[in-house]
């Protein structure tokens, strides 16, 4: 590697019963990058008509979850009570404090003609005193991200701030998230505020420091380090990063704390039936792991 990427990355495959993702983090001496602690390429997946994506519902703590979709469609509801579909370029953020259950569903018109689903999910650890906040649920819709473009590069910033734009998602802690998209031969200098970054490529292959990083893999990258990005080909991604968390976070299932006694007592929650409801899709439920 070079002095300003410092590891490569490659994903583990993970079903999640009719869809693959490709999990990222966390990854073998890589727990985080910034705040996130949690990061799920999801597909690109084709189902057959008639079937479709069913994430039934199930708890978080001390996290906030953030979907993000290129194609297809997903329904959330969780059980403060909302109901929103999510389609490409919008962000649905959701913060689960001190916790929060939801699924993420097929809308039963789309199962018609077949399920497509292209996206990523990562979860965002949250700061110690942040960790049991009230849970919350914000929708954030595709015109309202910020979009920068340059000569072969189109830079959208999904939440905080990069190439001096700043997303209107609401954060807890300092962070960067944004996708970018250059055309073959085209550049754009990275974002180097934050201590921590990485990216991930989606799709064709990119140089960074003369390290070339290709479709699945992803680039951690040196703090204070001015990098650049150029597309060898046309290239499809997505750069995170942000300021390292107060201290270690443990996770467990779908859990994340600085606390392993809070996680436990979360396992006993859910065990024992005290997490809230979800209206709407109160009859399934995903039975805590017994590992």
């Amino acid at each position: 590697m070079t002095t300003t990427v410092t590891a490569v990355l490659s994903p583990r495959e993970r079903d999640l019963g009719g869809f693959t993702v490709r999990r990222l983090l966390p990854a073998t001496g890589h727990r985080m990058v910034g705040p996130f602690i949690f990061f799920d390429y999801i597909g690109p997946a084709a189902m057959a008509p008639g079937q479709g994506v069913d994430v039934r519902p199930h708890p978080h703590i001390n996290l906030a979850t953030v979907t993000y979709l290129f194609e297809g469609e997903l329904v959330h509801r969780d059980s403060l009570g909302y109901q929103q579909a999510i389609r490409p370029g919008d962000v649905n953020w959701m913060t689960a404090g001190r916790g929060i259950v939801h699924s993420e569903r097929s809308d039963p018109s789309q199962r018609v003609t077949g399920v497509r689903l292209h996206g990523l999910q990562l979860w965002v650890a949250l700061p110690t005193a942040h960790e049991e906040t009230a849970p919350a649920f914000v929708h954030y819709g595709a015109a309202v991200l910020p979009l920068v473009e340059t000569p072969g590069a189109r830079c959208r910033v999904i939440a905080g701030e990069a190439w001096g734009a700043r997303s209107p998602v609401r954060t807890l802690s300092p962070l960067v998230y944004a996708e970018l998209k250059l055309a073959a031969g085209a550049s754009s200098d990275l974002p180097d505020q934050h201590e921590q970054r990485a990216l991930f490529v989606m799709g064709g292959s990119v140089d960074v420091a003369g390290v070339r990083v290709d479709a699945g893999q992803m680039a951690l990258l040196a703090p204070e380090q001015r990098a650049s990005v150029r597309g060898i080909d046309a290239a499809h991604a997505v750069l995170i990063g942000g300021a390292p968390l107060d201290g270690e976070r443990h996770i467990w299932w779908n859990f994340v704390s600085s606390s392993r006694e809070r996680i436990e007592k979360a396992k006993l929650d859910w065990k024992e039936g005290r997490f809230p409801k979800v209206p709407g899709d109160d009859v399934e439920f995903v039975p805590l792991p017994d590992h």
